[in-house]
């Protein structure tokens, strides 16, 4: 896997005078507190949630506004860490229209993609139906809110939660939720839009409130038996401007872990 890109020195030297918090670094920690964890829900989920700024009803009138909001190939980082795997169990939380689990499901992987917008849903469910043809079953699609979705404890390979920007409370449970649904030996990966992207970056959310670092991350989802691999900061370039800056975290469930 690679290191990523450098960041900027002004990032950096404002990584090195901040105090940040312990990393996760030791083997064998307890499981995430019962308490952390959302709970589900059965049948159709409400359908006016929120996710940062922007309800369900906002993001359906942007997906249904376009043909496509995001690109229709992965995320470069879930490309990065995924390329080398053997297709396994996949969860994707706040899918979008699913570029992420698309890719995946094309590479052989079982994916159950959530996102709480009915278009970007319905959207990805024809997308499946054009790109993966008699395949298209390998992407279960789920309306729901992050919120209140609650995957099968250790079930999935690989955890994606790739540019939820919500905010500390609500980002802290999804994080929790989303490690516990991590299987022994599989992968927890966030991508997020750094809080230094505002002043330092360009594009993504301007409300500081949901920007965050992945030593955040970390401190979530301490305790809940993952091994963390990586958590930095990393430049993505930008076509005409300049690089954004992107929170990266990478954390492991020992394969002995039970």
């Amino acid at each position: 896997m690679s290191k990523g890109y450098s960041i900027t020195a002004d990032v950096q030297r404002r990584f090195e005078k901040s105090e940040r918090p312990q990393p996760l670094g030791l083997r064998d920690m307890p499981r995430c507190l019962p308490g952390a964890q959302p709970t589900a829900s059965g049948g159709r989920f409400p359908h006016r949630e929120y996710v940062g700024d922007m309800d369900s009803e906002q993001w359906d009138h942007r997906y249904a506004a376009k043909d496509l909001v995001w690109s229709a190939g992965p995320n470069r980082w879930v490309e990065e860490v995924a390329t080398g795997l053997p297709p396994g169990r996949a969860l994707d939380l706040a899918a979008g229209e699913g570029r992420n689990a698309l890719w995946l499901a094309e590479r052989g992987w079982s994916v159950t993609a959530v996102d709480f917008s009915a278009v970007a849903v319905e959207r990805a469910r024809s997308l499946a139906a054009q790109r993966l043809g008699e395949h298209a079953g390998r992407v279960q699609l789920v309306e729901a809110d992050v919120r209140h979705y609650a995957s099968a404890p250790a079930a999935f390979d690989l955890v994606m939660v790739v540019y939820l920007q919500v905010e500390a409370v609500l980002r802290r449970q999804v994080m929790r939720s989303a490690a516990t649904a991590v299987a022994p030996g599989g992968l927890l990966l966030v991508a997020a839009h750094d809080s230094e992207n505002l002043a330092h970056g360009t594009g993504g959310p301007q409300d500081p409130a949901v920007l965050y670092r992945a030593d955040d991350v970390a401190a979530d989802i301490e305790g809940c038996g993952l091994r963390l691999d990586r958590a930095e900061a990393r430049l993505r370039p930008v076509e005409g401007s300049r690089d954004a800056i992107d929170a990266f975290l990478l954390a492991t469930r020992d394969a002995a872990a039970s």
